[in-house]
Formats: structure tokens, C-alpha cells, sequence
């Protein structure tokens, strides 16, 4: 199985933020999906999507990258419902898609209780489980995620794979604890950075997976369609 995490920023591209941040870059979301499907992944996980606002001229990215994949999709707005973000025009169509090219049982959305970013979508595959996420910028919320996250782990019976934008500034040492709570490590045994995207110097966006998930390769390759870089990681199921 080929995973392939990637925050794409509202496909405004890689650049600093800006008036296009806002207007969108309508060549960008083409380049995306070449990417996307050069890949040949099994299952997609995408941060930072729009679901249809005057910047991506009503498109949804996440059913127009699914379609042109051949793949089910499901999305959700990333802020909880009683959120004021969930009145304010393009902020409302943020959201975070996940992608699978079999079917998928069991989703479910689950939500922090702190943060601005508050969607965990919850896929059970038959042999296994994915959790995709967007952590908090703040340092303390996203403590009070990983706590969440963790109850949802360990209620999971099978093994888990927990993948997003964990916007951890300082690295490995912000989620040591929490990963050896949980049983998970890493797939970037490296440590490679991963953002900014033009010159990476921190390592936000992880793929974490606990015993049972056997991973067989792992890359992260240097393309610029957004601010981060993709991961792609190759596993089986023990």
C-alpha cells in the first residue's frame, strides 16, 4: 500500500503568502493532481484543501483531484461547528480530504476540544486504521490535541496510522512522549524536514504508525506546488 500525505495549501502554490492566498493561482490545482496521480497512491491524505470558495472559483479541490484519481473521497471542514469560522467567507471551505482507491469503512469525524483546527477525520480500512490531522499553531493546544488523539488510539483495536500537519516548531521532542504512549513511530527514520518547501528546516508533517504496519520505503520528494513538501510512505499490514 502507497500512502501519500500532502498539505497543498488551497493550491495557491508555494510562494510567500499574499494576494494569492486569497485570489488562488487556477494553475496550480492541474500541477497538484499531475503530481498526485504520478504517485500512484493507494490512499491520499490531504491538509489545507478547498472545498469550494471564490478562491478555487467554487471548486471543490477535493472532489476534483478524487475524480481525476478514480478514487472515493471524504472532506470536512476543519473548524469545530459552533465555530465563527464556520460563517466567514473562504475561511468556511477549509478543510482537510482523505482519499482511498478501495472502498472505506467506517469514517468518522471527531473534533478537539481546543484549537482553532479542530477535525480529525477517522478511516477504518479492513486491516488497519488512519487518523488525519491538523494541529494547532499554538504550542499548548496542540498538547491538548495530542491528548484527544490519544483516546482515540488507544480505543482502536486494530494497528494505527496517524498522518497530518502536526506543526511541531521544535521537532520529534514535542510528540516524543505522546508517541511512546501510544506506540507509534515514525516513518521518517531521518528526520527530514519538510517546510518551508523552497529551503525545509522543519520537520511539521508526520507519518506515525504503530506495531502491525510494516513500512517498506519512505520519501519525500522536492516539489514546490505548495509551502510543504509531500511524504510518500510504502507499508503492508503484519
Amino acid at each position: 500500500m502507497r500512502l501519500l500525505l500532502y498539505n497543498i495549501r488551497y493550491a495557491v502554490g508555494g510562494g510567500p503568502s499574499g494576494a494569492g492566498y486569497v485570489l488562488g493561482n487556477q494553475n496550480v490545482l492541474p500541477e497538484l493532481t499531475r503530481f498526485i496521480k504520478s504517485v500512484d497512491p493507494d490512499i491520499v491524505g490531504l491538509i489545507e484543501v478547498d472545498t469550494g470558495s471564490i478562491r478555487s472559483r467554487m471548486v471543490n479541490q477535493a472532489e476534483a483531484i478524487a475524480a481525476d484519481l478514480g478514487m472515493n473521497t471524504s472532506y470536512e471542514t476543519k473548524y469545530g461547528e459552533k465555530s465563527i469560522n464556520q460563517i466567514l467567507p473562504i475561511v468556511r471551505k477549509q478543510g482537510n480530504a482523505f482519499m482511498a482507491a478501495s472502498r472505506v469503512h467506517g469514517e468518522k469525524f471527531h473534533y478537539f476540544d481546543t484549537g482553532i483546527k479542530r477535525l480529525i477525520i477517522e478511516f477504518e480500512m479492513q486491516e488497519y486504521a488512519v487518523f488525519l490531522v491538523h494541529l494547532s499553531l499554538k504550542y499548548r493546544h496542540r498538547h491538548l490535541q495530542l491528548r484527544r488523539l490519544y483516546d482515540l488510539i488507544e480505543a482502536t483495536e486494530k494497528p494505527v496510522i496517524v498522518a497530518g500537519d502536526f506543526n511541531t516548531f521544535w521537532g520529534e521532542n514535542e510528540i516524543y512522549l505522546f508517541m511512546k504512549a501510544a506506540g507509534l513511530k515514525s516513518a521518517n527514520t531521518e528526520g527530514l524536514p519538510t517546510y518551508p518547501s523552497r529551503s525545509p528546516r522543519k520537520e511539521l508533517d508526520w507519518v506515525l504508525y504503530q506495531d502491525g504496519i510494516n513500512v517498506t520505503s519512505f520519501q519525500i520528494p522536492d516539489v514546490r506546488h505548495s509551502d510543504h513538501l509531500p511524504l510518500i510512505c510504502d507499508f503492508d499490514v503484519e
